[in-house]
Parts: structure tokens; C-alpha cells; sequence
């Protein structure tokens, strides 16, 4: 069934409508089962930070097998929650919707949705033996010997894998966990002006939480055929019916009890933007990533980036020093300068027009395209990389 956008009230030929005093969801219209999840997901975070004070996360989770301590994954669909939170050394907790109450988190699904476009055993062996009886493939083409073809795109880039968490070897099946000890929020830059990884002071945190930026990525809606920079609150906008504040406050005040690190990684482009520069390297991402779950990262020399306004690590174990200050990564640094300014004046746009009312040590804490724009001005680039 298509609906008829031309109907009041419809924006297209899709319709996803909760009625929560008759507590029914319909779906019309798409041909995709994660609007099933993220409808339910949706009344979830409604009804819990209303009802019981809980903090409700489009997140993944997973936890140091030795310590317990645990750790959220951030992002948009296509910013690697599934894959980076996947981890051979960590248990996985769970995928994509979690809460954080004052006893720590826990998930709200059973199972996990998994991107399988160019799944491999290589390069995601967690996922890639998760798909088998018991799982579900959706929008994926069987061989013919019917065995998955993940290369083979032509329903849609959006193939997609549900399965059991269970069907990670390493799960931890109690869905539950302490309070984090690292929040990370993914970014798919396809400006790649970001850093590969960067840490973020409280206010940045919230900061950062409320712009929910990313890129749209091909597969993850329709008509997305290259990356298309986006912001979406809280990193998942569509799903969190509040006001955007009652979610940003109660993170804020979460990382304060718990002196959670929070760092802000960046999975898209590196080297310049879409079709200039190139993805980072998944292993590096890992390596990170890793570093900054086992707290290692801090050891590392960091310098402040004046206009994106956060703290850049120079080195990493396992991760090349030259890819991790952008500006020094690029053939141009006058390209880079425009690039980066350019993005600036985006976030402060969209901050100053849907979150002007917001403190303003939040606001200060994001980035500053006036830096940039004073810096091209004198042809000095990128201002002040200090310690």
C-alpha cells in the first residue's frame, strides 16, 4: 500500500502513525522493517524519561570483559554503532537502543539490525557469522546456491541482517551494564575536516549531542545517492518526540555523576571530502576507538583545534600520527581552511536556529567559524593548534 502524499498531513507515499491512548502503530508505505523497532523505540523515549528517569539512547554498548565497565556508541544509521561496537575483545551489550537510569544502562531490544551492504568475514567476522538460522535477511539477494550475495545491491543499498544477540559469541545476554565510563559519538564527516578523534570537555558533550551532525549516506534513505551533511538531535531526531533539552540535560547530568569520557570520532572522510579524500581505514577507527575505551588515548600529547574547538590526540598506537590532525593531512591547507569554515558556519547556524535558547557555555563550546574566517583573512589557516 502507498499512501497519497497529496492527503493533509502526509509528506510522502510512506506513513509511520503511534497512537499511544489506543497503543497501535501503523506502518504503510515503506519497504523497510526497522520502522517496526524504531516505532516502538519511539514510544520508549517518550515514556521513559517521563515516567521513570531514564535517559533513552539510540546508542549501542559494550563492556570490558575483565572490569565490567562499560561504554555508548552514538550515531546515525551508517556511522559504524553495529560494527565498531562488534568487538572480539569486548561483550556487546546491545546494537541500537539502550537506557541510562541511576543504576546504569541496560537494552531495550533482544537483538541486533545489522548493515550487510559488502558484509564480509574479513572485515566484520562478528556480524558475518551472525547470519545464519535464526537471523533474517532483508532486502538481500541469494546466490544460486540461495547463500547471501552482500555485494549485490540492486533492491537497494540498504540490505540489512536482524538476528539474536545471542548470535554474537561474545554477548553479554543480561542486557545490562554499570554506568559508562566513555561516551563516544560517531560522525560520518564527508567534509573531512573532522578529526579521526577528538575529545570534548561537558559542555561540548552536550553540545555536540543536541547538533547530532553526521552525513547521510548512500542506502540509508531514499534518494541518498552520495553523502548529504545532516544534523539530527541527539542522534536520532526522528525517534525522540521531547524537547531536545530534556534529553541533552539529563546526559549532561549523567556524565557529571559518573566523570564519563566523552570523545567525538569521525568515521566518514579523511584527506579531503567526498570523492577527493577517502573513508578512514575501519582498522584505524578500531585502534582508536580502543584506545580511548581502555583510557590509553589520554597518555597521548593533544592539541586544541580553535575552530572545531576540541582536543586532538597526536598520537595512537596502531593509527599513523599523520592522519590525526586534518589540517596537516591535506594536499591544501587553504582548501582544508575553506572546508573547515564552511562547516563551522553550519553548526552555528543550525545551533542559532533551533537551540538559541540554550546555555551559553554550551553554545561557546562548539565550533567557531569567526576563528576561521579572522585566520584566512591573514593566511595563516587554521588558528592556533596549542597545547
Amino acid at each position: 500500500y502507498q499512501c497519497d502524499p497529496a492527503i493533509k498531513g502526509l509528506n510522502s507515499s510512506a506513513a509511520v502513525v503511534i497512537n499511544f491512548q489506543e497503543r497501535v502503530i501503523l506502518v504503510a508505505g515503506t519497504g523497510y522493517s526497522g520502522e517496526i523497532k524504531k516505532s516502538i523505540f519511539s514510544v520508549m523515549n517518550y515514556l521513559l524519561p517521563v515516567e521513570d528517569d531514564v535517559l533513552p539512547m539510540h546508542c549501542s554498548a559494550s563492556m570490558d570483559p575483565v572490569t565490567h565497565e562499560t561504554a555508548v556508541f552514538f550515531g546515525l544509521s551508517g556511522t559504524g554503532k553495529t560494527t565498531l561496537s562488534a568487538n572480539p575483545t569486548r561483550l556487546l551489550i546491545g546494537d541500537d537502543e539502550h537506557g541510562w537510569s541511576d543504576m546504569g544502562i541496560f537494552n531495550i531490544e533482544g537483538g541486533c539490525y545489522a548493515k550487510c551492504e559488502g558484509l564480509d568475514a574479513f572485515h566484520e567476522p562478528e556480524i558475518f557469522n551472525a547470519v545464519r538460522f535464526g537471523a533474517i535477511c532483508e532486502n538481500v539477494v541469494l546466490d544460486e546456491n540461495r547463500k547471501p550475495n552482500y555485494d549485490d545491491i540492486s533492491i537497494t543499498h540498504n540490505t540489512r541482517v536482524a538476528y539474536p544477540v545471542e548470535h554474537i559469541p561474545n554477548a553479554w545476554t543480561k542486557g545490562m551494564g554499570t554506568t559508562p565510563s566513555v561516551v563516544l559519538f560517531l560522525t560520518c564527516d564527508a567534509f573531512g575536516v573532522l578529526p579521526p578523534i577528538s575529545r570534548l570537555t561537558a559542555d561540548a558533550a552536550m553540545y555536540h549531542f543536541v547538533t547530532g551532525f553526521t552525513a547521510k549516506i548512500p542506502g540509508t534513505e531514499v534518494g541518498v545517492t552520495e553523502p548529504t551533511p545532516t544534523f539530527s538531535s541527539l542522534f536520532g531526531e526522528p525517534f525522540m518526540p521531547l524537547d531536545p533539552m530534556v534529553y541533552a540535560k539529563m546526559l549532561g547530568e549523567r556524565i557529571a555523576d559518573g566523570r564519563t569520557r566523552v570523545y567525538l570520532v569521525n568515521t566518514g572522510w579523511i584527506g579531503g571530502g567526498y570523492g577527493v579524500g577517502h573513508r578512514i581505514e575501519l582498522a584505524y577507527t578500531r585502534s582508536l576507538v580502543a584506545r580511548a575505551l581502555d583510557g590509553t588515548i589520554e597518555d597521548s600529547e593533544f592539541v586544541h583545534d580553535d575552530i572545531f574547538n576540541v582536543d586532538i590526540p597526536t598520537t595512537c598506537h596502531g593509527v599513523p600520527d599523520g592522519i590525526l590532525v586534518p589540517r596537516q593531512y591535506w594536499q591544501s591547507t587553504a582548501r582544508y581552511d575553506e572546508a573547515a569554515h564552511n562547516l563551522a558556519v553550519m553548526f552555528e547556524e543550525n545551533f542559532e536556529k533551533k537551540y538559541s535558547h540554550l546555555p551559553e557555555s554550551v553554545k561557546a563550546a562548539g565550533p567557531h567559524a569567526q576563528v576561521s574566517a579572522e585566520a584566512r583573512h591573514r593566511g595563516h589557516g587554521l588558528l592556533g593548534l596549542r597545547h
